[in-house]
């Protein structure tokens, strides 16, 4: 009997590392898998529909919305976003732990929609740092930075709703952390009781 995969919902402010974190941890593993959002926006050069998004229209999506067939949704620049139910429960019946890259308000309908989704905040070591990962990049400007670490302020003020925090401070170290959370998630009596019904 294949085991049942988590839903894995990330989060955490514009340059803490979080997809560094993830795919460090994931190296090399082949029970994880990335959640593919559905979009009303066109498709980009080198996009492929159903790999990078599920390119719908806006009819299509507004349907999605109201039957119940999106675990989060969001607009965003004058398009829709958000995460079909269908194919996340597939993956995750076909023995796959799902990640799901979003912010915390996709984060909280989620929660609200899986219970038993695992949220994970993921926090650069100090705000000071975190503009000094900002700055390093080199792709925005003073006011952007400026205008992300204030995002990043408000986003702190919402990380009671997640089940666990990591501090990417040390790459190795949050990525065995983001490995030990999901090890002992994929632990929990809720998860495993059915094993006991072969004794």
């Amino acid at each position: 009997m294949t085991e049942k995969g988590k839903l894995i919902v990330i989060s955490g402010p514009s340059g803490a590392g979080k997809s560094t974190v993830v795919n460090r941890a994931i190296q090399g593993r082949d029970d994880m898998c990335f959640s593919t959002s559905v979009t009303t926006r066109a498709p980009r050069p080198g996009e492929v529909d159903g790999k990078d998004y599920f390119f719908i229209d806006e009819e299509r999506f507004q349907e999605m919305v109201e039957n119940g067939e999106l675990l989060e949704h969001a607009r965003y620049v004058a398009h829709s976003y958000g995460t079909p139910k269908a194919f996340v429960e597939k993956q995750m019946a076909a023995g796959f732990n799902v990640i799901l890259d979003i912010e915390v308000q996709g984060a909280r309908q989620v929660k609200e929609r899986s219970p038993e989704s695992v949220l994970i905040f993921i926090l650069p070591p100090s705000m000071e740092e975190l503009r000094r990962r900002l700055e390093n990049r080199g792709t925005d400007s003073a006011e952007v930075i400026d205008a992300r670490l204030r995002r990043a302020r408000e986003e702190l003020k919402e990380a009671s709703i997640y089940d666990y925090i990591i501090v990417n401070d040390k790459l190795d170290e949050a990525a065995a952390e983001f490995a030990a959370i999901l090890k002992a998630e994929h632990c929990r009596y809720a998860h495993r009781r059915h094993l006991l019904e072969t004794f």
